[in-house]
């Protein structure tokens, strides 16, 4: 529950179809049982990191470990913010935003998964949309970069769709093998002239300290 000394739990942005919010534990938990049956499709290597491709228990520990760190670790000059995403008030995976020196640099980076059941509904896109309210309507963010490796089509499809530009490329190692990751970058103004579902930002104002505002 949300508290003065800790408000982020009372911070929700919604959509017509879907919640954003950090989750109370029983609904972590629940992420974790979710993360453990799946969230990569068959033949696909999205990730760089290697939780997604570990075995059920492994990777329902990661779930629980990466919230538990992101909270425990938190000040306002680096942060990290993973928000579940909630479909019909049942959690279906996590949409996160983090920055460091955001009071100066006012840029965000962004990263998500869902549950395998959740894929392909548009739910990806949605969940980055009203997290992208929340960066630049809420928080005064001027930039949000995301990055993904080449062949992940539909990360690429949810940027473009959103009005995010290309930003450069990197070469980087993936389990082992050299690949090439994509950045992506979009601006305020690129924001404002995008067409997105509408969002309501609710508890926010108690949480402005601690994003460094």
């Amino acid at each position: 529950m949300p508290t003065a000394h800790w408000p982020l739990p009372g911070l929700t942005a919604r959509t017509a179809r879907l919640e954003l919010r950090l989750p109370a534990e029983p609904e972590l938990h629940e992420l974790a049982d979710l993360a453990a049956a799946g969230v990569v499709a068959p033949g696909t290597r999205p990730f760089g990191s290697t939780w997604a491709y570990g075995r059920p228990a492994e990777r329902a520990r990661a779930v629980l470990q990466s919230h538990w760190r992101a909270q425990g670790r938190w000040s306002p000059e680096d942060w990290n913010l993973p928000l579940a995403v909630f479909v019909d008030g049942r959690p279906a995976g996590i949409q996160s935003v983090r920055a460091t020196a955001f009071a100066l640099r006012r840029e965000v980076l962004s990263g998500s998964w869902l549950a395998l059941p959740y894929h392909g509904r548009g739910l990806g896109t949605e969940a980055r949309a009203a997290m992208l309210h929340l960066a630049f309507a809420g928080l005064g963010a001027t930039d949000a970069t995301s990055h993904c490796y080449a062949d992940n089509a539909p990360s690429v499809a949810v940027s473009r769709r959103l009005g995010y530009r290309p930003d450069g490329v990197e070469r980087e190692l993936r389990q082992g093998e050299a690949t090439t990751t994509l950045r992506f970058r979009l601006t305020r103004e690129q924001w404002d002239a995008t067409e997105r579902p509408e969002v309501r930002l609710t508890g926010l104002d108690a949480c402005a300290e601690l994003f460094g505002l």
